[in-house]
């Protein structure tokens, strides 16, 4: 077997023992799910919670510091700020995963046809082009100034700015393997472009895509707080990252812990999630890995 190092495609799957330890060895991967890992459980334990009400009012315990009692304190109605934030984290999350999967299928799917038909590329290229000029937070305001506040069409709006890259980056891995030598040779034995694209070709772009959805959900938790704080995420009274934030402005000086958990969390689900993807970028580029085998 050849051990020149060119001879072996992108696409090729690392054995399963190897692909763990890259797992294991990778310090910004695992301190991005050690960092994220208490956030989902948060978010998956919120319903099973019962004591946790996060829409009680409760005026003569308004604005309350943290305490045994409350310990992410209340706000200006005397809620319980650690059920909000708690409850938060569905919104965030849920926001999050439901437009990353939303933009795998739509990106995989139109950028897998834009790479291998010409004439499709001619069209989605030029829409995904169209999308990637405007501002994507000033695209997602008006987006939803169109359809509307509410989680879904948050959902929507972050998928409609961010599957243009996926769709990038699936139609560059269909071109660069579009002509490979071993694709030539699976057509001269009949093999249709369905099977073609979906078990010869397509795996190529599995670890690019990963990175991107990576970062993709980490800007959905970005958005969806930035466009909760406007007043057009999830509608209130539900809580949500974003609009606890937006509630406190009023009290920075006189309540600290109104701004500054709901903040805090915000920054802990993008920065575990950021290092989650470099950590993924760092175990599928090529380059990297002829770097660690040396």
């Amino acid at each position: 077997m050849s051990s020149d190092p060119a001879s072996t495609r992108s696409g090729d799957l690392l054995p399963p023992h190897v692909s763990a330890r890259r797992i294991r060895v990778n310090g910004m991967f695992v301190t991005g799910c050690l960092i994220l890992a208490p956030l989902v459980l948060m978010a998956l334990s919120a319903s099973y919670l019962a004591f946790l009400d996060p829409l009680s009012i409760n005026a003569p315990e308004k604005l309350l510091p943290p305490s045994w009692a409350h310990p992410f304190g209340t706000d200006h109605f005397g809620r319980d700020v650690l059920a909000r934030t708690v409850h938060g984290a569905q919104i965030s999350l849920r926001v999050g995963f439901g437009s990353t999967l939303l933009t795998a299928l739509f990106g995989i799917l139109l950028g897998t046809v834009s790479g291998w038909y010409r004439w499709a590329d001619a069209i989605i290229g030029r829409v995904s082009d169209s999308l990637m000029i405007f501002p994507g937070f000033v695209l997602a305001i008006m987006i939803l100034a169109a359809i509307g506040p509410s989680e879904l069409n948050v959902v929507i709006s972050v998928t409609v700015l961010y599957a243009p890259r996926v769709i990038r980056t699936v139609r560059a891995s269909i071109i660069e393997f579009r002509d490979a030598e071993f694709v030539q040779a699976a057509r001269t034995v009949g093999v249709g472009d369905f099977r073609l694209l979906f078990l010869h070709i397509l795996p190529n772009a599995v670890g690019p895509v990963m990175v991107q959805l990576s970062f993709g959900f980490a800007w959905a938790v970005l958005v969806e707080a930035g466009l909760s704080f406007l007043g057009l995420g999830t509608p209130p009274p539900t809580p949500s990252w974003g609009s606890m934030i937006s509630d406190a402005r009023d009290f920075i000086r006189s309540a600290w812990w109104l701004i500054t958990i709901p903040g805090c969390m915000i920054t802990l689900a993008v920065l575990g999630l950021n290092l989650i993807g470099d950590g993924l970028r760092d175990m599928f580029d090529p380059r990297l890995q002829n770097r660690g085998n040396l």
